[in-house]
């Protein structure tokens, strides 16, 4: 049993706890997503796109990618599937052909009627007070939150 005080334990690393925690909660999404046939970072795409949705938005996917902290290399590839389904269009701006767009189609506005259910049924299955889930998004957001502030200039 590793000991509280062997800074090299796996037991005492946080970011061995969040790895797990998050890989654990992404495990408990993937039968709820499989319903809507989208993978838990296609789920975050489509999020993101929901929350802009009322106001008719487009977002380049530069912001995209900085809203979910993913690199170009990651992301393309999920718009790729996410447009083969007929959920997303990609667009090139006239301005600057550098300049990617996302905006949803119908299909993909209309799944967000389905995926309603998603973050309560998630909740419910999980077992934990929803108080203390509150409380531990907000800690961790703080504690990214931190981690970017500190982290050097690339």
């Amino acid at each position: 049993m590793a000991g509280t005080d062997n800074p090299l334990a796996l037991d005492n690393q946080v970011c061995f706890a969040l790895y797990a925690a998050n890989r654990a909660v992404t495990a408990r999404y993937r039968p709820l997503l499989a319903e809507l046939n989208l993978t838990y970072p296609q789920y975050l795409v489509m999020l993101v796109l929901w929350e802009g949705e009322d106001a008719g938005d487009v977002i380049r996917v530069s912001d995209l990618g900085h809203r979910l902290r993913l690199d170009s290399g990651t992301l393309t590839p999920l718009l790729k599937r996410l447009a083969e389904r007929g959920l997303i269009e990609r667009r090139r701006s006239e301005q600057d052909e550098r300049v990617v767009t996302v905006s949803l189609t119908d299909q993909g506005r209309s799944l967000k009627a389905q995926a309603r259910s998603v973050p309560e049924r998630l909740l419910c299955g999980l077992g934990v007070d929803e108080g203390r889930l509150m409380a531990l998004r907000k800690e961790l957001r703080a504690v990214l939150k931190s981690l970017e502030a500190s982290a050097p200039n690339d």
